[in-house]
């Protein structure tokens, strides 16, 4: 197998265009790194460094910990590329979304040149809310105690208040800006989803200190500290359960319900069309990562807000009322896990709801001519795709669920180092399955062109889209 492998990586770099690809890619995602260890002037980024070192080493890091995972680890460092990408992914998911409800973007986007018209808006979208989490980021920052709990030091360094936001806010925005454009240079000429790529090359970064999380778990010191995991016992449990749950996230990602479909016979013209049978995927896991990616982003408020409450309102019953609310609803909580897992089933069947039109794709079909295997063309084939899809939703739902909690059970209820869990499920590894799979699909069709044996002999990739 590996020697299949290494004959397959020969054969990338003996092909002129695919190799510059390559290579061009590889650049690009080292500039991307640089900027996520590049510090933004006039702030203490060792300091907050150190904090992130503790709070992991104690198996925690909480909203904060994910956040700076997704970042690639510029967060800690304070970087030029502290916000990452997720900005332009939050606005180009929100675009998505009104593009669906609002009937005059919904117009646009059938108009000539109005896709072009969308990306833009999406651009100035995610301007906004760069500036928007550049201020609140360096709001904590200059005030480090309100945020980071048991935090002792000073992060900025600047004496003027309004220089250090006008430099911070703006450094920020430019890097994620920067991002961007670096994410959209790798789609057009480069291999693979350039702005998946971002954010996957983030997530790969963390597997060193993953790797360190995972020989603290079962180091002793010297003999002077007992060893937190006994290495015997629970290493080949979460050996066998990260191969589970990769093999699982990879049938999930590639599996789909075919639909069959029968194309009649039909004249265009003076032109006779021969009818044929075909089929129409329908993919398990058709909302992808969004349904926890929306989760996430929404339960990182409702505890700032009640701690805030808590320590601002004068009542001592509404204090006591918002403080328990707020360590209930805490990062791990079991509170917390059952609104996390009830928001991504809910979601995921929002996303479907929104982006999956089975009435255009019946109207479609009977245009066209074709119509499923016993069931009635126009509205009955609607109703047909609606509860087929409502049912295989339930089950990409349900793995997601799983997926999604799993990693903050192991952090949180077992001690494991968050790092370590990040590997075991969640978002981080959805992304990097998905975006590793779709990056040799492509690079598997360039190979095949050639007359070249791709990564698989048996078998194709299947796309994610």
């Amino acid at each position: 197998m590996f020697r299949s492998i290494a004959n397959t990586l020969g054969n990338c770099f003996k092909i002129p265009e695919l190799k510059s690809r390559i290579l061009f890619t590889l650049g690009l995602l080292a500039v991307c790194r640089l900027l996520a260890v590049i510090r933004i002037p006039g702030l203490n980024g060792a300091a907050l460094s150190e904090y992130f070192s503790r709070q992991q080493g104690a198996g925690g890091g909480g909203l904060l910990g994910m956040y700076n995972t997704f970042a690639g680890g510029a967060f800690e460092h304070c970087a030029i590329g502290s916000l990452g990408i997720m900005p332009y992914i939050s606005a180009t998911i929100i675009i998505q979304l009104l593009t669906a409800v609002v009937p005059r973007l919904s117009k646009l986007v059938r108009e000539e040149g109005g896709r072009t018209k969308i990306v833009q808006y999406g651009r100035y979208l995610t301007v906004l809310l760069c500036i928007g989490q550049g201020i609140y980021f360096a709001g904590n920052w200059l005030h480090p105690e309100t945020v980071f709990q048991g935090f002792k030091g000073t992060l900025v360094l600047t004496q003027s208040h309004f220089l250090y936001y006008a430099v911070t806010v703006t450094v920020m925005t430019a890097g994620t800006m920067l991002l961007m454009w670096l994410g959209e240079q790798i789609t057009d000429r480069g291999i693979g989803n350039g702005v998946s790529l971002v954010i996957t090359i983030g997530i790969l970064a963390r597997l060193p200190n993953a790797v360190q999380g995972a020989i603290d778990m079962f180091s002793t010191h010297g003999g002077t500290v007992e060893a937190p995991h006994n290495f015997w016992t629970t290493a080949p449990v979460l050996l066998a359960v990260m191969l589970v749950v990769i093999g699982g996230v990879i049938a999930i990602t590639q599996a789909q319900r075919k639909i069959p479909v029968q194309y009649a016979q039909r004249a265009v013209g003076r032109k006779m069309y021969a009818g044929g049978t075909s089929f129409m995927p329908l993919r398990v896991n058709y909302a992808g990562v969004m349904p926890i990616i929306f989760a996430q982003s929404i339960l990182m408020f409702p505890q700032p807000v009640c701690t805030w409450l808590a320590n601002n309102i004068k009542v001592p019953f509404l204090q006591e009322f918002f403080r328990s609310i707020a360590i209930k609803i805490g990062y791990g909580e079991l509170l917390y896990l059952i609104i996390y897992s009830a928001m991504i089933l809910f979601f995921s069947y929002f996303w479907v709801a929104t982006q999956f039109n089975e009435i255009q794709i019946a109207d479609d079909l009977k245009k066209n001519g074709g119509y499923i295997p016993g069931v009635r063309p126009g509205q009955g084939t609607s109703d047909y795709l609606h509860h087929a899809m409502s049912r295989i939703t339930l089950a990409g739902a349900i793995f997601l669920t799983a997926i999604a909690t799993l990693p903050i059970i192991l952090s949180r209820k077992m001690g494991i180092d968050q790092n370590v869990a990040q590997f075991f499920g969640g978002t981080s590894i959805l992304i990097a399955v998905g975006v590793l799979l779709d990056t040799m699909r492509q690079v598997e069709s360039h190979l095949m062109m050639r007359h070249y044996d791709g990564f698989l002999k048996k078998g194709k990739i299947r796309g994610r889209f």
